[in-house]
């Protein structure tokens, strides 16, 4: 059953290429990546896995972490040695530029396991898309997390509603949607929480609307889900 499971998401995935290729441009990933994306390579053993599994694997991460029993995988010469020659990352995370909150270290992975883009707020846009589909479609990540945190400066501006300088606003203008049953409630701890899921759920359903995320998740091999890190504790939750 498994087997007939990966042909199946293997096939999907060829079709996929196919489509990607004339989306993103088929000449320049194949002579930037070195990648034939008519025939695309198997995937290294770390993404030749399920969603689900790929998400458990990142819990599992993180669930060491937080109890201090970190295994520091893919960390080692070796490690670097075989990345070097190519990259198939299990997971993909869209996340906060907080520098509270570093993916590896928080999900206890290493080099070449996780394909992350970042920017203030976790904020979705044509830019960090396209990368994500890049990171899903061409590189083969499985799981697609979208992970907000405790205390977000950008989440608290967004509700504040201030004027801010330069190009910060472009931010929270994106963030806004999200936030405005709290207006003015930055101070609540509680609030604010809700906020930041609010924005979460909010910029997970921005990836949802692109063709090539939504052709993967329907063909089962990809899962967005949304996640809640906690500054304190180092744990990272589930947004349902």
């Amino acid at each position: 059953m498994l087997d007939r499971q990966k042909a199946n998401m293997e096939i999907s995935r060829r079709k996929l290429m196919q489509f990607g290729a004339g989306f993103i441009g088929t000449a320049t990933l194949v002579s930037v990546m070195g990648l034939d994306l008519k025939d695309p390579q198997p995937a290294m053993a770390q993404n030749d896995i399920t969603p689900d599994q790929a998400l458990e694997k990142l819990m599992s991460g993180n669930k060491r972490f937080v109890d201090r029993k970190t295994i520091d995988p893919n960390q080692d010469t070796a490690r670097l040695t075989e990345v070097a020659q190519g990259q198939k990352p299990f997971a993909a995370i869209m996340c906060c530029s907080d520098s509270r909150v570093p993916p590896e270290i928080v999900f206890d992975q290493g080099l070449g396991d996780l394909f992350i883009v970042r920017d203030a707020g976790e904020v979705v846009t044509p830019e960090q898309i396209g990368s994500l589909e890049f990171g899903t479609l061409v590189l083969g990540a499985k799981i697609l997390l979208v992970l907000g945190h405790e205390d977000c400066g950008a989440v608290k501006a967004a509700m504040l509603g201030d004027k801010v300088p330069g190009q910060i606003g472009t931010i929270l203008a994106e963030i806004e949607p999200a936030v405005v049953d709290f207006k003015g409630q930055q101070e609540n701890q509680e609030a604010v929480k809700k906020a930041t899921e609010a924005n979460v759920l909010l910029q997970l359903n921005k990836l949802k609307k692109s063709p090539v995320l939504s052709e993967l998740i329907n063909s089962g091999s990809l899962k967005i889900v949304g996640a809640y890190y906690d500054l304190n504790k180092g744990e990272v939750s589930l947004i349902n």
